[in-house]
């Protein structure tokens, strides 16, 4: 009964402006976001990667409607791949990009006049795009990856389009489907080739129930049905999941479609199941943590607490004691 509200508070400016005066570092912001700099989100990943785990790396910003912002972000994932490649931990370590942070929520505008004397119009698609191979190209540099995000259900034909574009150069970029969403048995058929990287979650914004399944039930039986399609395939999957039954169901999945451990990853957000993490990793499982890192970690924490409610209670108590 939670998610509904939490999921409209993290669009309220109001609530917002209050929690903003919280440290980055106190109670259950630090527990989900370890830092605000690069050099913090750095050190977690080499924690983490000394730990036996992997790490994908997500800046956080989202629905930037500001094309200089949007280049603020492309510099700091260079920046990020250029120190994960000074540290050694490319290996080990890739990024996630929301693109409604690198412009895909831009309108269309006006980049300037070209040299025949005409204005210059671009959508925000296309600077997404531009912005993502310039992102892709340094990680391919650093030794990594670029796993693309998914957003709201609005987003989604933009996103897959922008992948497709983006595999052409560079054919190991990530995606990541929703499974509570009705389109994505079919999405998860046209990406489970030979490899195709994907992301599977369940999916954590709030969509209406012409386009997306309400009910836990249903979003974990739908989560169940794309799994099979994903580890019968030639990709190579990322379970993205916490749930004890979904670990389970997925491990079971592996053994039955012949999955050799490598073949496929387990993958769980930072600050959630942190036993669990290890435990699947010292069982020869590769598992890799969700790590967020900035300034803009608002909404990105009222949708955990979304998933999760029974967290509201811990930050309730920070939020009152720093009043």
């Amino acid at each position: 009964m939670l998610r509904q509200p939490l999921l409209l508070l993290s669009r309220s400016d109001a609530v917002r402006s209050l929690v903003s005066t919280l440290p980055v570092s106190s109670g259950i912001v630090h527990s989900y976001v370890p830092g605000e700099t690069t050099q913090a989100a750095v050190a977690t990943s080499a924690d983490l990667v000394d730990g036996g785990l992997k790490v994908t790396l997500d800046f956080l910003g989202e629905d930037t409607t500001d094309l200089a912002q949007a280049d603020a972000t492309v510099e700091a994932y260079v920046e990020l791949l250029a120190q994960l490649s000074a540290r050694g931990l490319a290996r080990h370590a890739e990024v996630s990009v929301k693109l409604s942070a690198i412009g895909q929520a831009l309108g269309t505008s006006e980049l300037g006049t070209s040299e025949l004397g005409t204005s210059e119009r671009s959508s925000g698609h296309q600077v997404a795009l531009e912005n993502a191979r310039r992102i892709c190209r340094a990680a391919r540099n650093a030794g990594t990856t670029v796993t693309l995000d998914m957003e709201d259900h609005t987003t989604t034909d933009s996103t897959l389009a922008i992948l497709r574009d983006l595999r052409k150069d560079f054919p190991e970029t990530g995606a990541v489907l929703q499974a509570y969403l009705h389109r994505t048995e079919a999405d998860c058929r046209e990406l489970a080739h030979e490899g195709s990287r994907v992301r599977l979650c369940k999916g954590a914004y709030d969509e209406p129930e012409e386009v997306a399944y309400q009910s836990r039930l249903d979003v974990d039986t739908a989560y169940v049905r794309c799994l099979k399609i994903l580890l019968a395939g030639q990709g190579y999957p990322m379970i993205a999941t916490h749930d004890p039954r979904m670990v389970e169901i997925a491990s079971s999945l592996a053994t039955r479609y012949g999955r050799e451990r490598g073949t496929y990853e387990f993958q769980m957000l930072y600050g959630i199941r942190p036993e669990e993490q290890r435990r699947l990793a010292a069982a020869g499982e590769a598992v890799r943590v969700y790590l967020p890192y900035g300034e803009q970690w608002y909404g990105y924490l009222m949708r955990r607490l979304a998933e999760r409610p029974q967290n509201l209670t811990f930050f309730l108590r920070s939020l009152i004691s720093k009043r």
